[in-house]
């Protein structure tokens, strides 16, 4: 298997349950798109990731959950990283991880505390995992259609303003990067998000889309990340910082409704298909 076979294989994978019909926006894609996005993390030195979706008064466990997998793989491969989220995500984290604390609430003042942070600390990508993206209107929507721009901080300047590359991983079409497939996703019944991104990936849960980057990047850089993924653990941590599941607004080990078991499942498949990668060959990227 070479590098653009495993792309390819992973890309099927993560929209194989079709939970949101992601697998109908995939085609619109280029194909390649986490090999590419790994590569542009695999050059970087310094990342910017961005995260949480407000849920009943706090974050559900889709975004953070795969924020931390990916923070805690690029850092074992050298590179500087900071987590991007609001209260009280970012109170929950900001023990053990570096996180950059997004406190505007109002699209003016996000625009200018984007530029001012991105002026500081100069990432060379910037990624979003499942943070609500601004729809056509300014306003941020959830899954069930209801308004929830008073608790969402603007992260989508972070994107659109920055200077370097910006990944997105999104698993409904209300994610900050959705907008790079408007009319695909214009076509799904949710309020879609406008903000766009160098490269998106789609799969049924957004923590399984930085799994596959982690694994990408274990196929690159020939480290061993995907064992140091704690599924179970980080979903427990997560869970005692009050975390629910984003379907059920419930206090559970969940993932949008999916019992820990399908990360994990999820995540052992990844470790197959990287495993069959030959290295022998020469490759040529998509």
């Amino acid at each position: 298997m070479t590098l653009t076979d495993l792309a390819d294989a992973i890309e099927q994978l993560l929209v194989e349950r079709n939970l949101r019909r992601m697998a109908e926006l995939r085609p619109a894609l280029t194909p390649g798109y986490t090999l590419r996005a790994a590569k542009i993390l695999e050059e970087a030195n310094t990342v910017l990731i961005g995260t949480g979706f407000p849920v009943a008064d706090t974050f559900e466990t889709d975004g953070p959950l795969g924020a931390i997998a990916l923070y805690q793989a690029l850092e074992r491969l050298g590179k500087t990283c900071h987590l991007a989220c609001a209260d009280p995500l970012a109170g929950a984290l900001s023990d053990d991880f570096c996180v950059l604390k997004l406190q505007a609430f109002d699209i003016a003042q996000g625009r200018a505390e984007a530029q001012k942070n991105l002026a500081l600390l100069q990432p060379d990508v910037v990624v979003s995992i499942e943070r609500p993206g601004l729809a056509a209107d300014d306003r941020y929507y959830n899954m069930r259609g209801e308004d929830i721009s008073p608790r969402c901080a603007v992260f989508d300047y972070y994107l659109t303003l920055a200077t370097c590359p910006s990944v997105a991983i999104g698993d409904g079409g209300n994610e900050i990067g959705m907008g790079k497939l408007n009319a695909q996703v214009g076509a799904l019944d949710i309020h879609a998000a406008a903000t766009t991104c160098d490269e998106l990936l789609v799969a049924d849960v957004s923590n399984w889309g930085a799994y596959a980057l982690v694994a990408v990047l274990q196929a690159l850089s020939d480290t061993p990340l995907l064992r140091y993924v704690t599924h179970h653990d980080t979903l427990r941590y997560l869970s005692e910082r009050g975390s629910v599941d984003g379907v059920t607004r419930e206090n559970t080990l969940t993932e949008d409704g999916l019992p820990i078991e399908a990360g994990a499942d999820l995540l052992d498949q990844l470790h197959r298909l990287v495993s069959q990668l030959d290295r022998t060959k020469e490759y040529a990227t998509p």
